[in-house]
């Protein structure tokens, strides 16, 4: 990015030759990796970058991490990533979580990570009664209201709402399975 930096700089064709040469220095010492190694400290954090960042999310990143789907969620999107908290997957029946992490399930583990996943931003006050939206997964969630507000899946309570450079984070406290 320096390069493309430089090349639109004001500065002299010395600096613009410097810049391109740091560039393509840097990027013959580190290897190649997708969209989640670039590193950007100016831009706003993507979904990955703000779930990596709170102490609530440890166990999605981790499942997030252990479906390879970092890169994907941090693409452009835009996406919505309904995301559980730790004290959610915790609500599950022992030894569920781990036993997802294994090499084995690693489809069951992507298919319910995909299922928290909408390509679009969905804000929580459009959301309406009844509403179905198509997943990741190809499998649909539905949206009820409680009280005034959004229950995904007659359980699943919005209880925070997180943009992201690339779409939103709505906090959930429950995790939403597929066929549930």
């Amino acid at each position: 990015m320096s390069g493309l930096i430089g090349l639109f700089s004001c500065g002299s064709n010395e600096q613009s030759a410097t810049s391109e040469t740091n560039a393509a220095a840097s990027e013959t010492q580190s290897p190649a990796v997708g969209q989640s190694g670039v590193q950007d400290n100016i831009s706003n954090p993507n979904v990955v970058q703000i779930a990596a960042g709170s102490k609530d999310h440890t166990t999605l990143v981790a499942a997030v991490k252990a479906a390879s789907l970092v890169d994907a969620l941090s693409n452009a999107g835009p996406f919505t990533v309904f995301a559980p908290t730790n004290a959610a997957f915790d609500k599950l029946p022992a030894g569920t979580v781990e036993g997802l992490l294994k090499p084995e399930k690693l489809e069951a583990l992507t298919d319910i990570l995909e299922y928290h996943v909408f390509v679009g931003v969905l804000q929580a006050e459009s959301l309406k009664d009844g509403q179905k939206f198509n997943q990741v997964n190809l499998k649909d969630i539905t949206i009820s209201m409680q009280d005034g507000k959004p229950l995904i899946n007659g359980k699943a309570h919005i209880i925070a709402s997180i943009p992201a450079s690339n779409g939103i984070i709505h906090v959930i406290d429950e995790v939403l399975l597929p066929g549930q």
